[in-house]
């Protein structure tokens, strides 16, 4: 198969999708269970989004609604009981407002997120950036600071966020194409017939095998961008063109539940005309497969901003 690799310019921009004043969601990006609760409670004030909220439970907690942290924070938004129980709203309407129950947890991280908009509307800069900074420090040290506070882990988390709402929100147009696809198309032409193993990362170890994530990650590798290990956590590391707007180097994903990016279970790297590379399974090799197929899930274009914005675990 000989690949072509074009310059494309083409413009990309994050515009108003599902409903009056809200950005859309991507394909599955928030899994399907707490979808309507996203969109719903995105819309809350206008500091905020459904790809801004989703982003950040994801940034929070992977989704997660059992998890505790180090710090005692708690459920799929990582509220500190103390801050719960000053903050936490009964998004259900049950009588009840329970941190671990996303159906409140979700409605009250929107909620303290337009509460600290409230606080720091007049810091200067960005009003969203202060927000978030807010939520992860504190609304004083954001006011004391006069804007983002000079705290590592505050801005990591600002910047982390705002480049995930990205690949959250749903793009109604064309999407910039990745200055590092070919590189990353080039690497894993070269490993074409190489034997699939489970977990394998090409190391020497490995026999220089790969598996799928495994054979997607060092292909990007290779071209400067770090991209996490697992397949579902990739689907985050930039926007998603649609089908018809594909272009060599994105990567295509595949599941058995077209509503939830966590549950992907493949990776491969689209190459053109209909068909990726990809480390399929055990007994295979590294070779072309078609993409469109049921289980075919979506695509991104991998950004270094967006790959970089990714949190380590999830």
């Amino acid at each position: 198969m000989l690949l072509v690799v074009g310059v494309y310019i083409v413009a990309g921009n994050l515009v108003n999708g599902v409903g009056k004043g809200s950005v859309g969601l991507a394909k599955g990006a928030v899994p399907g269970a707490y979808k309507d609760l996203v969109q719903k409670w995105g819309n809350l004030c206008p500091a905020i989004n459904p790809a801004l909220l989703g982003a950040q439970l994801y940034q929070e907690s992977g989704f997660d609604p059992d998890v505790v942290s180090h710090a005692d924070a708690r459920g799929i938004a990582q509220f500190i009981p103390s801050t719960w129980a000053t903050h936490g709203v009964d998004g259900d309407g049950d009588g009840d407002r329970d941190i671990w129950d996303p159906k409140d947890a979700i409605p009250s991280a929107a909620s303290y997120d337009c509460e600290l908009a409230k606080y720091v509307k007049d810091v200067p800069g960005d009003v969203t950036d202060n927000m978030l900074a807010a939520y992860n420090a504190g609304a004083y040290r954001v006011i004391k600071a006069g804007g983002v506070p000079a705290i590592t882990e505050t801005r990591n988390y600002v910047t982390r966020i705002r480049s995930l709402e990205k690949s959250f929100a749903a793009p109604v147009s064309r999407v910039d194409p990745s200055k590092q696809a070919a590189g990353a198309i080039y690497y894993a032409q070269k490993k074409l017939g190489t034997p699939y193993l489970w977990g394998g990362e090409g190391t020497a170890a490995d026999g220089g095998r790969f598996d799928c994530s495994g054979l997607t990650q060092a292909a990007y590798e290779s071209v400067g961008i770090t991209l996490p290990r697992v397949a579902n956590d990739q689907w985050n590391a930039g926007a998603h063109p649609a089908r018809d707007e594909l272009l060599p180097g994105d990567l295509v994903f595949f599941s058995d539940d077209l509503d939830n990016s966590r549950a992907i279970r493949h990776v491969g790297i689209y190459v053109g005309g209909g068909y990726m590379i990809d480390a399929p399974r055990t007994g295979a090799v590294i070779r072309f497969d078609p993409i469109d197929t049921p289980d075919y899930f979506g695509a991104t274009r991998v950004t270094q901003d967006g790959a970089k914005a990714l949190p380590t675990t999830v």
